[in-house]
């Protein structure tokens, strides 16, 4: 098998892992947000009720358009949930209002992941976007130390993904953790609320060896590039 069709796979499994990890996500969540929860909270309810018991009762929970876009803002110390989760009623609502809440509450704390890639956001999304435009350039006209940058971007990048995973992980396993200490979800509920966090973190997972392949690919390139030199 050639170098040339090794990059061409890996590049396959880089743009389709995300992608599965993503149906996976919205077909779980899909399923569970048809499923009331038995007590009748809602997301908004749900993600209050953890940050009271947390010392975070000041803190605001407000609704914000769109699917999926449920997030924690440490800048402006909010949890945002879309308008499905702040109104639903559901095991979904449920699971992803306490993720966020479990965000809030590393931030309170001051979990040092979490830190580390506050310090970082600012320019990952600028430097691995340069990377990918200086990689396709520098294979264009043969630029040998271009890709050697272009690759130390996109190492950048994986950074921030690794620094990532153990931040949704350890809100997912917070969440989890609260909603049951808390009663807001009963022995049969607790099932599809793990499921809907799992397949969260595997979102997480997957772009982190979507990196990991596209440096490989990017390596590849480097040695293809090399030896016609």
């Amino acid at each position: 098998m050639n170098n040339y069709l090794i990059s061409n796979i890996l590049l396959l499994f880089v743009i389709l892992i995300p992608i599965l990890a993503s149906i996976k996500l919205r077909s779980t969540y899909s399923k569970y947000k048809k499923v009331d929860i038995s007590n009748g909270m809602s997301g908004f309810e749900v993600a209050r009720k953890i940050l009271d018991k947390n010392g975070l009762d000041s803190m605001y929970i407000v609704e914000t358009p769109g699917n999926l876009t449920d997030h924690y803002d440490p800048k402006g110390k909010v949890v945002r949930l879309s308008s499905d989760i702040f109104h639903g009623q559901t095991i979904a609502a449920a699971a992803v209002a306490a993720h966020e809440c479990g965000h809030a509450i590393q931030d309170k704390e001051k979990y040092t992941f979490m830190r580390i890639r506050s310090a970082i956001y600012p320019v990952v999304n600028l430097v691995t976007k340069v990377a990918y435009v200086l990689f396709i350039i520098s294979l264009l006209v043969q630029y040998f130390i271009g890709l050697y940058f272009a690759l130390a971007m996109v190492a950048f990048g994986l950074l921030f993904q690794l620094v990532t995973l153990p931040v949704e992980i350890d809100a997912s396993r917070r969440a989890l953790k609260l909603i049951e200490e808390y009663g807001i979800v009963n022995s049969q509920e607790h099932d599809g609320t793990k499921k809907v966090l799992v397949a969260a973190a595997m979102t997480y997972v997957a772009a982190v060896l979507s990196e990991v392949l596209n440096l490989l690919r990017i390596l590849l390139e480097i040695s293809n590039n090399s030896r016609r030199r």
